[in-house]
């Protein structure tokens, strides 16, 4: 016959057992992501965002993303992280995507998220949608170039025309001496070829 303490002595222990599984698995249970929500929308990338709960220990996530109606996925995971939002790239314009977002810890993962479902827009219509007022980095970047493609055009063009200015000048300074030398020319010539005659008239020889 078994001893009643013995019985009672096992019962202790798989008591203990299961009370130590139970709070494992709680401190290492997630709450699956919340307020997942797709921002800054592109024709090929976006950005997923979300929130967890608090006092989650959470060290991580991982994101499934697919296209609607195929099979294809693509799995994205980081660890020793603290942020809440994940950039995705390479996506195609004009097409449903499909993501799961999970919370990880040192004991494993979260249950996944809602899933959440968002189109990427085609090209021309971000182009309409752009505000005649937004104006992006390489925009900015190209109306400086031409800005200082203006300058130095415009800078050229001065200094040319003060060349230009300058040569006009001297040729008319040039061109109003001419005459002046062109009578002091003729003066000299006239005075050389004129023989000088001395005061009293011209000395006669008496025959």
């Amino acid at each position: 016959m078994e001893k009643p303490g013995l019985s009672a002595v096992v019962l202790l222990l798989l008591l203990g057992s299961f009370l130590s599984a139970s709070s494992v698995t709680a401190d290492t249970l997630l709450s699956a992501p919340l307020n997942v929500t797709i921002r800054e929308l592109e024709v090929n990338s976006a950005v997923v965002t979300w929130e967890i709960l608090e006092g989650d220990p959470v060290i991580g996530f991982a994101i499934t993303q697919q296209k609607k109606d195929v099979r294809m996925l693509r799995f994205i995971q980081e660890v020793n992280t603290t942020t809440r939002s994940c950039a995705l790239w390479d996506l195609d314009e004009d097409t449903e995507y499909i993501v799961h977002v999970q919370s990880i810890s040192m004991g494993g993962s979260s249950p996944p998220s809602q899933p959440v479902l968002f189109r990427t827009p085609k090209e021309s219509e971000k182009m309409e949608s752009k505000s005649p007022n937004e104006v992006t980095m390489e925009e900015v970047g190209q109306a400086q170039l031409r800005a200082g493609e203006l300058i130095i055009i415009v800078v050229v063009l001065v200094m040319w025309a003060g060349v230009i200015a300058l040569f006009c000048r001297q040729y008319d300074i040039i061109k109003d001496n001419e005459p002046n030398n062109n009578k002091d020319k003729a003066k000299n010539s006239s005075e050389c070829s004129t023989p000088e005659h001395p005061q009293g008239g011209l000395l006669r020889s008496n025959v």
